[in-house]
């Protein structure tokens, strides 16, 4: 096939390619919709979770597409081959029949601008109770059926030769099978409409109209970012692209519109990941970095903690998990405390005092939840009841048992203290201040007293009062705030700076080297996590260690641009993502992001 440029965008032109629909969907902002392609057919899956219909359709990772096999077909019902270049905005089919292309008409609606030709298209849809008529056809999901709970139409202003409706999908697999016959203008489309609603969009506009608006969205996007040096800019777009495809739109649970953290992976919005989209979104579009925020604080409980995760359908506060002995345990989950220290970075940028006057007091509710709700042995100390508090799920940390006393919460909650102090300032608060600033020096106190061993020259975790040894990064976060004398951060800076232990080839594994439960394959037990990175190459520039932490900035970005894709963790020997490692990922993107523009504009962070 030709390279026939099918964009005036220079943006949409870098990114010609990079959405190839074989792991990597064709999406838009707000959309539940994921376009695939399987061989010479398409299909589509929802990024929607629905834990209620697992029993009927599965896990919605692994959930059947809501419309698959849907093929392009010629005058004679022949498979058509699909020559395909997809775009940011529009995915272009070449065909022996002439071209096609698609593209979003809204985030439930997808547009098919068909060639002045006869032919035909089939597809699958897993849904009941069909009708067509002139026009097309509509479907309606049965919630007490093993089918989807969402409505389908499709529609053409295309001259329809045939429209025939198998309606056999209890006995087909809880799909139903469409073929069509159309004599098509030069104008004419074919729309398909996917929603949870009763009102199904049949309209069909023109093509030409539908594509440049398309077009425009895109552009617009990547056109508000701040431009960075072309080193960084293959990947820094398709970054941006991560990060508009993967918003969803409000919808019950959902009071906002947010991001997940991964289309594919992780579909709903998790605490910790949000503050780090935030950081993105801040240089476009400041409401929507500050709603990352707010739709978590929108469902606070009455005793100030936030949840763990937001869906659709609720929120997660509590979850089961297996002890070291595999026995079930229930605890409450939420997420690291870094919510001030996110909104201290939003104004920063954009300077929305009322932003900080909004969110100050549920963020002091939710610090105080962690002070007085965690800490058993009122030694001073915070715990994780729950693995996943931590953000570090599989953590060897956590092998032991639970609660753990460990070094990075209570660092977390030292770094919220000193953002609390700077709003205070800010709201003109100024006892407040005074307030948060002598509670972070206490808990530093506090954290130096408990977890510091002076021969070993780390910070241990400890459980039961024991200490852990197992060595991590998070026993160096202490590191972080500032705060320590020369002696204790030099010690953490030879750990962290040591080849046998945290300065592989793409710094920093999760799991130093040299420890026996070091893998640099699972997931928190060994690969590198960039927004690990991104909190240490801040804490190096608090430390005075600038050079260092230029250092760090400049391995990430090169880390993120190994692969073609943005991944969730990385190999921290080859830099590449191991096999279970979410693509697309947010906060990958977001990390990438910041440190460009900071790397551009001659800053670290």
């Amino acid at each position: 096939m030709l390279y026939v440029i099918k964009t005036n965008s220079v943006y949409l032109e870098r990114l010609r390619g990079r959405i190839h629909l074989e792991q990597i969907p064709f999406s838009e902002r707000g959309s539940r919709l994921l376009v695939f392609r399987r061989e010479q057919c398409l299909y589509i899956r929802l990024a929607e979770r629905w834990a209620k219909w697992e029993a009927e359709v599965g896990h919605y990772r692994r959930r059947r597409p809501v419309l698959d096999d849907f093929q392009l077909l010629d005058e004679n019902n022949l498979p058509l081959e699909l020559n395909i270049i997809a775009y940011p905005h529009a995915v272009f089919i070449e065909t022996r029949l002439g071209e096609f292309w698609l593209t979003f008409l809204d985030e439930e609606t997808l547009y098919l601008k068909l060639p002045a030709a006869r032919g035909g298209i089939s597809f699958r849809v897993m849904a009941l109770h069909a009708r067509a008529d002139r026009r097309g056809g509509e479907f309606k999901g049965d919630p007490e059926h093993r089918s989807t709970h969402r409505n389908v139409a499709y529609t053409t202003n295309a001259r329809l030769v045939e429209n025939e409706i198998a309606n056999n999908a209890l006995e087909n697999d809880g799909y139903a099978r469409v073929k069509l016959k159309y004599a098509a203008r030069d104008d004419d489309a074919f729309v398909l409409n996917i929603t949870p609603r009763l009102g199904l969009e049949r309209a069909v506009p023109r093509a030409e109209a539908v594509l440049q608006n398309a077009e425009k969205r895109w552009h617009n996007w990547f056109a508000a970012a701040p431009a960075v040096d072309e080193k960084y800019a293959a990947q820094y777009y398709y970054a941006w692209w991560i990060l508009r495809a993967g918003l969803l739109s409000s919808r019950f649970f959902l009071t906002r519109e947010a991001m997940m953290p991964s289309m594919l992976h992780y579909v709903g919005v998790w605490a910790w990941d949000a503050f780090f989209h935030a950081l993105a979104y801040q240089y476009i579009e400041p409401k929507l970095a500050e709603n990352q925020i707010r739709i978590l604080l929108d469902h606070q409980r009455e005793d100030g903690m936030l949840p763990d995760a937001v869906h659709d359908e609720g929120v997660i506060v509590r979850w089961e998990f297996r002890d070291k002995q595999g026995n079930p345990y229930e605890a409450e989950v939420t997420k690291p405390p870094l919510v001030a220290w996110t909104a201290l970075k939003l104004y920063q940028t954009n300077g929305n005092r009322d932003f900080l006057d909004e969110i100050y007091e549920p963020v002091v509710r939710w610090n105080h939840w962690w002070l007085e709700r965690n800490d058993d042995d009122r030694d001073g100390i915070m715990q994780y009841n729950h693995p996943n508090s931590s953000g570090l799920d599989d953590s060897p940390l956590w092998d032991f048992g639970m609660p753990v006393e460990a070094p990075d919460l209570n660092t977390y909650l030292v770094l919220q203290m000193d953002a609390l102090a700077r709003i205070a300032e800010i709201l003109e608060l100024p006892d407040d201040a005074r307030a948060w600033r002598r509670k972070a020096d206490e808990l530093t106190t506090r954290i130096v007293e408990h977890f510091w061993d002076k021969d070993a020259g780390v910070f241990w975790a400890t459980y039961n009062n024991e200490p852990l040894h197992v060595l991590t990064p998070f026993n160096l976060y202490p590191l972080l705030t500032g705060r320590l004398d020369q002696t204790k951060q030099q010690r953490l800076l030879e750990h962290l700076f040591n080849p046998d232990e945290f300065w592989l080839a793409h710094p920093i594994p999760t799991v130093a080297k040299n420890d026996a439960l070091y893998d640099p394959q699972q997931m928190w037990r060994g690969p590198t996590w960039v927004n690990i990175n991104y909190l240490f190459i801040e804490g190096l520039v608090r430390c005075g260690e600038i050079e260092r932490a230029k250092l760090l900035r400049d391995k990430t970005l090169e880390l993120l641009m190994t692969q073609n894709d943005i991944y969730e963790y990385y190999n921290p020997e080859t830099g590449i993502a191991p096999p279970r490692a979410a693509s697309v990922f947010g906060w990958s993107s977001a990390v990438f992001i910041d440190l460009a523009i900071k790397a551009s504009r001659g800053e670290i962070i």
